[in-house]
């Protein structure tokens, strides 16, 4: 049977799987896990609903979490799909009775832990250097935010497309599983369902890449990237587009080093 004090520790030790946590100092760490939860959820499960009192953030563990907004006519618009070792809803500690603006459910079966926002933002007030590193994670966050406004504005639903699918696979791998329904990742990438299946089958005509169930092998890695790199400035943004936190800024061709 497992001892309060080794479930601590291992909360403890869970904490540093974050970006941010891993940070942190122990102290701080064994401060946020004396009010910390640890949830676990099937795959469907509601870890909240837009519009809940945002008591708490949350580090992602395992599985795949969906935040997600619903219109006034039911329609739901996937806003990310946080991966093991991110955290969200942090940045609604600052604001005075906050609300969640997107639900939240897990994709498959998660783990998460729910980190205590009062608390963190009294620790956050006794330490500027805390602080810093919160305002960096989150000044990260706004830089992808921005990209995905110059992927809406600048970029096809082609190379969208294109260009998340070579995220999924670094260099020299061609072969991946995707872990995502197509429909979560049309809604994603605010594509609809059907063009989204449309630019598949474009893609596979062209035999660039062949899909067989969620097993995806790119066959021709050049023509994607081709279909993906549609100006002179894009290789950042296909890199960095979708990694969530999203990673430093690197400079533009001519912008400096």
């Amino acid at each position: 049977m497992t001892t309060p004090y080794l479930q601590a520790a291992a909360l403890i030790e869970d904490l540093g799987r974050g970006t941010l946590f891993a940070r942190l100092s122990k102290a701080q760490r064994e401060r946020i896990a004396q009010r910390a939860r640890r949830i676990r959820l099937e795959e469907g499960q509601s870890l909240f609903e837009q519009g809940d009192p945002a008591e708490r953030f949350f580090l992602v563990l395992s599985g795949q979490i969906k935040l997600f907004r619903l219109s006034p006519q039911g329609n739901e618009k996937v806003i990310e799909i946080v991966m093991p070792g991110s955290t969200f809803a942090e940045a609604l500690m600052f604001l005075e009775r906050p609300c969640y603006p997107v639900g939240a459910q897990a994709l498959q079966a998660a783990e998460v832990i729910g980190v205590d926002a009062s608390d963190f933002l009294d620790m956050l007030r006794g330490s500027v250097e805390t602080c810093f590193l919160l305002m960096g994670d989150m000044s990260q966050r706004l830089r992808g935010l921005l990209r995905e406004i110059d992927e809406l504005s600048l970029h096809s639903a082609t190379c969208r497309v294109a260009g998340y699918l070579l995220h999924l696979v670094p260099k020299g791998v061609d072969r991946f599983e995707l872990l995502v329904p197509k429909h979560i990742l049309a809604s994603r990438l605010t594509i609809k369902p059907e063009t989204f299946s449309r630019i598949l089958k474009h893609l596979i005509d062209e035999e660039i890449i062949q899909v067989q169930g969620n097993q995806v092998e790119i066959r021709d890695r050049r023509a994607l990237e081709r279909a993906a790199d549609v100006c002179a400035t894009a290789q950042d943004f296909l890199q960095n587009a979708f990694r969530y936190p999203c990673p430093p800024a690197k400079p533009l061709p001519g912008k400096g080093e």
